[in-house]
């Protein structure tokens, strides 16, 4: 723990600072990828973190015993004064930089000899940035296959597209219901709730696979951060084509709720005013952790049976209305997908509770279009 706060003063002398906000969303966010740490990560593991940012999770890998740390950024993210402040530590696991943009460039030509060599590979943050477009998000499930050993996972958190989108699809319907006589085909393309603020640049009433772009701006951030949607069915094709198979695609509030016997008392250390005195969220903690999912994929060992099965998901060029994401038939398929959660998971990762990242249950249509 005295390393890492070592490193943070220096990325802050080489300026760097590396200061999270203590704001409501920064601090759940901040717990939910403390409890994905502590479900996959075991003593002496290989990770690999794409987008690792200005100052990696030092605290998380340092409790988690890790034996090797590779950390994978673009060259603007400031990584290379990441690398001199965090190599420059002694620790009991060593570590590697490098400066390379995993939607776009091949790993596996760039990193030969690391190849095949991580127990599990993580993206915390900008997955979303790789749905810009199809050929972008290959190359990310393509570069994280080439890094993972068999067996391997590849999980993370990512703002939960379907909970936006049916957010959105909600605000046009009230729009419309209340404003019987006004001009029509217009479409408010701003949400609005205490914590945040999610505007889409373009009105439209069909959800495109790829390059669907709006903006997020927390109560407590500066300004807005610009995201693209992410497609779960096309993310979890093209993670197939990778040779990565679906374990799970949940929620952050359902995976709090599954597994509020172990994490209540994590949660309570991220600071007042997040959980009850039961451990149950608060509203704004609900409203906050609705907007993100978790995601979790393996890489099937050969020697290992029976092999993992992805259910085969619809291919094309088509746009999705939100209730077709979730209706009744994707989710009597999608059973075919579970396997059984890892040995040092914290709660029943397999329980399936939509492969589609349903978010929250008051947003779901109960009926499929």
């Amino acid at each position: 723990m005295g390393h890492s706060c070592e490193i943070k003063e220096m990325m802050m002398m080489a300026g760097y600072s590396g200061q999270r906000s203590d704001s409501t969303h920064h601090r759940l966010i901040e717990f939910a990828k403390t409890a994905l740490v502590k479900i996959f990560i075991f003593p002496y593991a290989t990770v690999s973190e794409l987008y690792c940012g200005q100052v990696p999770d030092v605290d998380k890998w340092d409790e988690a015993l890790i034996g090797h740390f590779i950390g994978i950024d673009v060259k603007t993210s400031g990584i290379a004064q990441v690398r001199e402040a965090w190599e420059s530590m002694r620790k009991g696991y060593t570590s590697e930089f490098f400066e390379l943009d995993p939607c776009t460039e091949s790993l596996e030509s760039h990193l030969q000899d690391k190849c095949h060599v991580a127990d599990v590979v993580c993206c915390m943050q900008h997955l979303q940035m790789c749905f810009e477009s199809e050929e972008k998000a290959r190359i990310l499930l393509q570069n994280v296959s080439s890094l993972l050993k068999p067996g391997g996972y590849f999980f993370g958190i990512t703002p939960d597209s379907s909970t936006i989108w049916a957010k959105y699809q909600k605000n046009v319907e009230a729009y419309h219901n209340r404003s019987t006589g006004m001009k029509p085909n217009i479409v408010p393309n701003c949400i609005r709730s205490e914590s945040y603020m999610i505007t889409f640049e373009v009105e439209e009433e069909k959800f495109p696979l790829f390059g669907k772009k709006y903006q997020l701006k927390f109560a407590s951030d500066v300004s807005a951060e610009t995201h693209f949607l992410v497609h779960f069915p096309s993310f979890i094709r093209l993670a197939r084509e990778a040779g990565l198979e679906y374990v799970e695609i949940q929620n952050l509030t359902e995976f709090y709720d599954d597994n509020r016997a172990q994490l209540a008392s994590l949660i309570s250390k991220s600071g007042p005013n997040l959980v009850d005195p039961r451990g149950r969220l608060l509203p704004r903690s609900l409203d906050v952790l609705g907007l993100y999912t978790t995601f979790i994929f393996q890489k099937p060992d050969p020697d290992m049976a029976p092999p993992l099965m992805t259910p085969v998901l619809p291919d094309g060029n088509q746009t999705f209305d939100e209730r077709e994401w979730q209706g009744a038939s994707w989710r009597e398929d999608e059973k075919t997908g579970a396997i059984d959660a890892p040995s040092h998971s914290l709660g029943k990762i397999n329980d399936q509770k939509g492969i589609l990242g349903p978010g929250p249950p008051e947003l779901r249509f109960s009926d499929p279009f």
